[in-house]
């Protein structure tokens, strides 16, 4: 009886066994990542009782919500971000240090995803940049998705930046698409095998950008239910280009040019024709239809350039969201119709967040200000009467002070005692909090967790040397006081919205604690595919059952 049941035990794991060889791994027809450029956490919330029942709040109610979800590096820009997302990696190992900086072997200026190798494709521009994600140093989820199909997912990435289209797509991406400035249009480069298939000629042949500016931007609802900003006509924001003043509505209609489309850029229409190419994107490819699962990377740029021209505390912004929660429900539907309910993963978030107009807070008497640029004449004038050259400084990017490394070398001047002075002139400036030392990390007197941030966004090869910290509610600008930026460590720059829906998602929240890297580590615990090469996150408890 005993080896009768031990038998018995033998055949079922021998069964089991079977149907799972047979069965292969699990995993969902798609998956979609959604990525609102500029969205603050609290906007989920802000303006939650003007949402409908499709969108954010269906999110909401039906998938899982990280409600503490934090960058872990600085700067928070967006090239950092898209890329901190699909590696689960920081700037010191993925090595986007911004979305500009420079080469310090060099002492030029590099964009994110420069890349002179190639050339574009679609675009009637011919001083058009050349894109790849070639600066990118690590692999991607999506890359690494490919890679344990044997290259039969398929992965697409959509935005009107390029950035954002590019960096989430990753190395080995089908292709990646973002807008024309000169036409409107989308394109892409040679960098990718088929950068223009006929339905991306169709989609552009229709002109929907010309369309949509056709339609100008008026409110979505009646004036008065905008309870959640400032009066439409205030002294924060910036007018578009031939507009007297910064007030509804908007018309676009009259516009000619790049001017057209800049603007429409910074209009709720950039959303509507990002999730039209992601659709048009998913049934000309056929995505979520073949045996291994695809991934399709959208961001959605507008909602930065129209917090950039702006702010967080506008009629434009709260408009924007409550069109944008109309389009994510649409975009939903359309998924659940396309792929079927349940049979796609789809996830939320941001690339960073964005402060509040500084003078807005002044005015109410909040500390806050903007350090202007110029802060780099006077320190190289300083420079230059300790040690007798003009520019050592090359440059102020992302926080950071760049040396003219050529210079130095040449003129053969003390480097260490250089830094000593930039320290000493930055640290008489009372906006600043802290002065830092990139190349001495370890002895810099900082608060966890930014010190670990400034850690983890500092590249050796692509930072600079010498690192300020604002206070609170300070930014770096030209002396503009209009609109708002971001790129700080403060929680209105790092605190994202994070939120899981679909294929094996719970429904739930969690106020735990998880970092942007943790967003890649968790997809490939999901997707059962090795993690980025460079993702020092973790999988996220409570979404995936741990």
């Amino acid at each position: 009886m005993k080896h009768l049941r031990a038998f018995i035990i033998l055949l079922i794991i021998g069964a089991t066994s079977c149907v799972s060889r047979k069965e292969g791994v699990e995993r969902p027809k798609i998956v979609v990542g959604l990525v609102i450029d500029q969205m603050r956490w609290d906007y989920l919330y802000r303006y939650y009782d003007l949402y409908g029942n499709t969108g954010f709040k269906r999110l909401l109610r039906e998938g899982f919500n990280c409600e503490n979800a934090m960058i872990n590096y600085v700067p928070t820009f967006t090239a950092p971000g898209h890329s901190c997302i699909y590696t689960g990696s920081v700037p010191s190992i993925h090595g986007i240090a911004g979305n500009n900086w420079i080469d310090n072997a060099t002492g030029k200026g590099v964009y994110c995803t420069d890349d002179n190798t190639v050339h574009m494709v679609g675009t009637l521009d011919p001083a058009a940049p050349s894109m790849s994600p070639k600066n990118l140093l690590t692999s991607t989820i999506t890359d690494e998705l490919r890679l344990a199909t044997n290259l039969e997912s398929r992965v697409y990435g959509v935005a009107i930046k390029d950035r954002s289209s590019i960096l989430p797509a990753g190395h080995l991406a089908n292709a990646a698409y973002w807008i024309d400035d000169s036409t409107g249009s989308f394109n892409s480069s040679s960098y990718y095998p088929n950068p223009n298939p006929k339905w991306l000629q169709a989609f552009n042949g229709r002109h929907q950008a010309d369309s949509l500016i056709k339609l100008n931007w008026n409110l979505l609802l009646p004036a008065n239910q905008y309870s959640q900003s400032l009066v439409d006509a205030n002294q924060y924001e910036k007018s578009f280009k031939g507009e007297k003043a910064p007030v509804f509505p908007h018309k676009m209609d009259s516009l000619t040019g790049k001017n057209k489309y800049s603007a429409f850029k910074a209009m709720p229409a950039g959303n509507t024709i990002t999730f039209n190419l992601a659709k048009a994107c998913m049934e000309g490819e056929q995505l979520g239809a073949g045996k291994s699962t695809d991934f399709l990377c959208i961001s959605l740029s507008s909602t930065d350039y129209a917090g950039h021209q702006f702010g967080p505390n506008s009629i434009e912004i709260e408009d924007m969201y409550l069109r944008l929660d109309k389009e994510i429900g649409d975009y939903l539907n359309f998924l659940d119709k396309y792929v079927g309910r349940g049979k796609y993963l789809f996830f939320l978030t941001a690339d960073h967040g964005a402060a509040h107009n500084p003078q807005f807070l002044t005015d109410e008497d909040l500390p806050a200000g903007v350090m202007n640029k110029a802060i780099t004449e006077g320190l190289n004038q300083y420079l230059k009467a300790k040690n007798g050259h003009d520019s050592i400084v090359n440059g102020f990017v992302n926080y950071q002070f760049y040396l003219d490394e050529q210079l130095i070398a040449k003129n053969g001047l003390d480097r260490e005692k250089i830094k000593k002075e930039i320290e000493e002139f930055l640290s008489k400036k009372q906006e600043i909090t802290y002065v830092v030392d990139l190349e001495h990390l370890s002895n810099a007197v900082l608060p966890e967790p930014l010190k670990a941030m400034v850690i983890n966004g500092y590249h050796r090869q692509r930072s600079g040397v010498i690192q300020v910290v604002l206070n609170p509610a300070w930014y770096e600008n030209n002396g503009a006081t209009t609109g708002t930026t971001h790129g700080t460590w403060n929680p209105y720059d790092s605190h994202i919205p994070l939120l899981w829906y679909g294929w094996h998602v719970p429904r739930g929240q969690s106020n735990r604690v998880v970092n942007m890297t943790d967003i890649a580590a968790t997809l490939a615990a999901m997707l059962h595919v090795q993690q980025p090469n460079g993702c020092i996150g973790v999988p996220i408890e409570g979404v995936i059952g741990m």
